[in-house]
């Protein structure tokens, strides 16, 4: 069984992701992918991971929106969930997968450009 910040934790991840792919009107929003929910252990807080797509201007406006959108997101999240009490929530870029991605490109980009040399003596 579950526990239960483990199950709030995927609820509001689903509620979260229709909340901002979808409600919200923001342009800004518009490369924005929810990865993962944390729920603190006395569900008062939520981590909520975001992969921004843009450069680092795009990523910044992104994460502002959402700052500025937390309170609305809240209480549509309270209102689809029937929850008398919605963890406050704190938006985080996702790096992780940044990384991930980063790595998945370099590594494309490497050739093996030599030959193994084999000594005859």
């Amino acid at each position: 069984m579950a526990r239960r910040p483990e199950r709030l934790a995927e609820a509001l991840k689903e509620e979260i992701s229709e909340v901002v792919g979808f409600e919200l009107d923001d342009p800004r929003l518009e490369g924005v992918t929810v990865t993962d929910v944390t729920v603190a252990d006395d569900l008062r807080d939520a981590k909520v991971f975001v992969l921004v797509q843009g450069d680092e201007q795009e990523v910044a406006g992104a994460m502002k929106a959402l700052q500025n959108a937390t309170v609305f997101v809240r209480q549509q999240v309270a209102m689809n969930l029937s929850l008398r009490h919605v963890p406050h929530l704190h938006f985080a870029r996702d790096t992780a997968e940044e990384n991930a991605a980063r790595v998945n490109e370099l590594l494309g980009g490497i050739t093996i450009t030599g030959e193994i040399d084999e000594k005859t003596e």
